[in-house]
């Protein structure tokens, strides 16, 4: 009677969820933590443990996302402002050539999404996909979805974007196995939904840039060097993915490498990491170019609006988890699941796809199926395990993008396509970045789990 009831808590608390944020509109920060009491109350809960629990969830939560977010959100605002997306994009022209101009915006998607959100820098590089298309003649998709696939899976798979960190919190994941079956699992992912899948459709939907936009002209004397805009990007994740390295279990056994194990436990935090990039960028960037310092203090503030929502997300989805946790329907679902043969992969594969295409917001996804997923850990799951459930659960939340996801309109108004002619290009590149990156991470897990 117990597990029915929990159960029907579980099942309850997302059907509520749906419901405010679909039918009533309510703000998914608000929804999530009504959504949460809920299921406190429909299990028995003791008001003020239900109190507590969500109290819990939302300070062990905040407590490393709100610092890694933020941080992110200024070093992405001083690369926008500095031109370094358009430097690391012609950069790449340059290196690639016209004709393989596709692989070209796709790097560039791929690298300028570390740092930028997905949005900023799509609207950023438009307007290069634009002066590729006028030049050419080919269909703006051949150059326009190979970027949007390099952004997108990026923006999803690899940290510091808030998406990956907010569910690698949730499920205690290192940072540094992130980033590192990030680059893994997108690489390849980004290559058949790019340049493969760009070459497949262009075929069939020609598009042209629209005509009330202007080309770009080149000021490469006004643009910082690619070159350096890449290694400051570079420098926070080598930085990471340095301690993750150094302080695996393959380096245990080193005792001459002890002193700089501990020394880059403190400089390759993300914490650390991201302070040093953002006093590099502050000063090459900002200084060097210069902007003076009230400039800088007011880029980097208004950087603040679009990541404050995303950390509130982040910290309700805390309090989902610890909700579900607390009142042992996490338990219960678990021993459910184990049962059922059902892996927990899949199920958070389909967790994240069932929320995405209900409402729409891939970061809601993320944290509500991070959410459902972190009580069925076992507790001898190994960190690469770990990161790559991020990875299954980012993959899940970026599929089906549809007319109640803003990134849809955003797609559709800038390229100039009908919404017929945006499902076929752009909602079915999101559903194969979902099925591609799913595949390529259990054939990961299975490997290294």
């Amino acid at each position: 009677m117990i597990e029915y009831q929990l159960l029907g808590a579980v099942i309850a608390g997302i059907v509520i969820l749906l419901v405010l944020i679909l039918a009533v509109r309510l703000q998914a920060f608000i929804a999530l933590l009504i959504s949460g009491i809920f299921v406190g109350i429909l299990a028995g809960m003791e008001p003020v443990s239900i109190m507590l629990s969500m109290q819990k969830g939302m300070g062990d939560t905040l407590g490393f996302v709100a610092v890694v977010v933020g941080l992110g959100a200024m070093f992405g605002a001083i690369l926008e402002h500095s031109g370094g997306a358009e430097s690391i994009s012609r950069g790449l022209m340059r290196r690639f050539g016209e004709k393989n101009a596709s692989w070209a915006m796709m790097v560039t998607g791929f690298i300028v999404a570390i740092p930028v959100f997905f949005d900023v820098a799509f609207i950023i590089l438009v307007p290069l996909i634009y002066a590729l298309q006028r030049s050419s003649g080919k269909s703006l998709l051949r150059y326009g979805l190979p970027l949007l696939a390099g952004l997108a899976i990026t923006h999803a798979f690899i940290p510091p974007t808030p998406g990956p960190v907010a569910v690698a919190d949730i499920l205690r994941a290192d940072l540094g196995w992130v980033i590192l079956f990030g680059v893994i699992v997108g690489i390849p992912t980004a290559i058949v939904c790019g340049p493969v899948f760009s070459g497949l459709v262009s075929r069939k939907i020609h598009l042209k840039a629209p005509d009330h936009h202007e080309q770009v002209h080149d000021r490469p004397d006004t643009l910082p060097g690619p070159g350096m805009i890449a290694a400051i990007i570079g420098l926070p994740i080598l930085l990471i993915l340095c301690n993750t390295i150094l302080n695996s279990p393959a380096f245990n056994g080193a005792t001459s490498l002890a002193s700089a194990r501990r020394w880059i436990q403190l400089i390759g935090h993300p914490f650390s990491a991201l302070i040093i990039a953002n006093l590099i960028a502050w000063y090459l960037l900002g200084i060097r170019k210069g902007l003076s310092k009230d400039q800088l203090v007011r880029i980097t503030t208004r950087s603040m609006e679009p990541a404050g929502i995303i950390i509130l997300l982040t910290g309700a989805g805390g309090v989902f988890k610890q909700v579900l946790i607390d009142t042992g329907a996490g338990a219960m679902a678990a021993a459910s699941i184990a049962g059922s043969g059902m892996g927990i992969l899949f199920f958070a594969f389909i967790s994240a796809i069932v929320v995405r295409v209900l409402q729409g917001s891939a970061t809601v996804a993320m944290v509500t199926a991070a959410g459902l997923t972190a009580p069925l850990l076992e507790a001898g799951m190994p960190d690469p395990g770990k990161a790559l459930l991020v990875i299954v659960i980012a993959a899940g939340a970026s599929a089906i993008s549809h007319v109640n996801d803003s990134g849809f309109w955003l797609v559709s108004k800038y390229l100039g396509m009908s919404e017929k002619q945006t499902f076929r290009s752009w909602t079915l590149m999101t559903t194969l970045l979902a099925l591609v990156g799913f595949i390529c991470a259990s054939i990961c897990y299975s490997i290294f789990v």
